[in-house]
């Protein structure tokens, strides 16, 4: 078994974490980076099931990294839907579409305590660059927008525009469910994109996990040539209830009863800043 926490129920600040050392790449592995190094890092967070909890897990990074975010998921209910962007009231603008369909950078929308946000559009179903183009896209973009970090948050199961962003990433941020189906999902993902950069995040996780499932996940990591993991994000009901649009990580004071889960946001977010 591995030392990545598994039960929040420890205190963590008594006990430690053996986390450090977990994210850390596996550098003896095949490198497939198709861009060079930039000042800015840029995030890509997939997954090839939905359901796994990424479009949350892709607005708190944005927010605690004081990244851009990119939303490339284009179905409703995504990270544009949940900072408070409705494409059916806002038809002509559309920055991301048409920026795919010049030369010109995309313009960034800014909330108050909401992650500052290149929005989605249903357009992109249909309107999609080659991965390379995107791939190129995405790294010019994050120069020109002189921020240390993107987060892009990706449509499930990838797409083209997913895998120039696959292509694009410094890190592959993989939030993961402890479901038979969910991690088939992950096996196959991992084998498909062997040598990418790849961290994963146990998402959803209850508080009494299923312990088979948790061995498969770390059989499945270790086969795949000792992918990282970071310590969980646990199961909250409440999160698909809720209703407001900033950031759980933007809260200071932080609540009483949020404080569990923005300690866990905020363990994954070092975890992405000391990767690699």
């Amino acid at each position: 078994m591995s030392g990545v926490i598994w039960s929040k129920r420890k205190q963590a600040k008594e006990e430690g974490s053996d986390l450090a050392g977990r994210h850390r790449r596996n550098r003896d592995a095949a490198s497939e980076r198709l861009v060079p190094a930039s000042p800015t890092k840029i995030v890509t967070v997939y997954a090839g099931k939905g359901g796994v909890g990424k479009t949350t897990l892709s607005y708190e990074l944005a927010y605690s990294l004081g990244a851009v975010l990119v939303d490339l998921d284009w179905d409703a209910g995504g990270a544009s839907g949940m900072w408070g962007y409705n494409t059916r009231e806002r038809q002509p603008r559309t920055p991301l579409v048409d920026a795919l369909g010049s030369d010109r950078t995309p313009s960034i929308m800014t909330e108050e305590r909401r992650p500052d946000l290149v929005p989605s559009h249903p357009d992109l179903a249909v309107n999609q660059p080659e991965p390379a183009d995107m791939r190129d896209r995405l790294a010019k973009w994050a120069v020109e927008w002189e921020r240390p970090w993107v987060v892009i948050d990706t449509h499930p199961g990838g797409g083209a525009i997913a895998f120039g962003a696959l292509a694009a990433a410094s890190v592959v941020v993989m939030p993961v469910v402890l479901g038979m189906r969910e991690l088939d999902a992950l096996e196959g993902t991992l084998a498909e994109l062997k040598g990418y950069p790849i961290l994963v995040v146990p998402s959803k996780v209850p508080a009494s996990p299923p312990m088979a499932l948790v061995q498969r996940l770390e059989n499945i990591l270790s086969e795949a040539g000792d992918v990282p993991q970071t310590d969980v994000i646990s199961f909250y009901p409440w999160l698909a209830r809720r209703q407001l649009r900033v950031a759980l990580t933007s809260y200071d004071p932080i609540p009483n009863r949020l404080d569990r889960a923005v300690e866990e946001f905020r363990a994954v977010t070092s975890a992405v800043e000391s990767y690699g």
